[in-house]
């Protein structure tokens, strides 16, 4: 099934390090899934401003066994409760479930989570946001002929200092909330 898009278009959007907290441990059940502070209200407000909000999300625990595919849809759908209670949505989220050495298509900074979003609206993604915290993100999103955007919550500020000239253009904001007033302002 096909989706559609909201007038504003799509965004897409890294999951932990920029919604919720990462961890190096990884992030195993509904209860380690911790919003970072902004980051359900901006979801919100991207939605209720005509964005239609999908996430792309790396998850290797699931290929290293150290968590399972109900416990990963209990923190898709925890993050989604939240959301909606701010009057906002989350329209899909789209997961690799690759370990690192798969060599897959799927694993950022691959593009194929970004293409496969694209295919799935019917969608060009020149010109879509895609909000990240790692180089992988930014490096997928270029891939997909996306725009990449940088915070520096997660891995951001580390990732900030180690641009490669390749992405030295990439706007870098504070937070996701940050991020929403920019896309939203106007």
């Amino acid at each position: 099934m096909t989706g559609e898009l909201a007038p504003k278009g799509l965004i897409i959007l890294d999951r932990d390090g920029v919604i919720n907290r990462d961890s190096r441990e990884f992030v195993k059940n509904v209860d380690e899934w911790r919003p970072l502070p902004g980051s359900i209200g901006a979801i919100a407000d991207l939605s209720k401003a005509g964005y239609t909000v999908a996430v792309a999300s790396n998850q290797s625990g699931l290929a290293r066994g150290l968590f399972d595919r109900n416990a990963l849809r209990a923190m898709h759908r925890k993050l989604r409760r939240l959301v909606e209670a701010e009057g906002g949505r989350v329209d899909r989220v789209v997961v690799c479930p690759h370990g690192p050495d798969a060599q897959c298509h799927c694993r950022k900074p691959e593009p194929g989570l970004l293409l496969r979003l694209g295919r799935h609206y019917r969608a060009s993604l020149e010109g879509v946001p895609v909000v990240g915290d790692s180089l992988r993100d930014l490096q997928a999103a270029a891939a997909a002929g996306a725009r990449p955007m940088l915070v520096r919550t997660g891995n951001g500020e580390k990732t900030a200092s180690e641009l490669p000239d390749s992405l030295s253009c990439v706007p870098v904001f504070d937070d996701l909330a940050a991020v929403a007033a920019s896309l939203t302002r106007g």
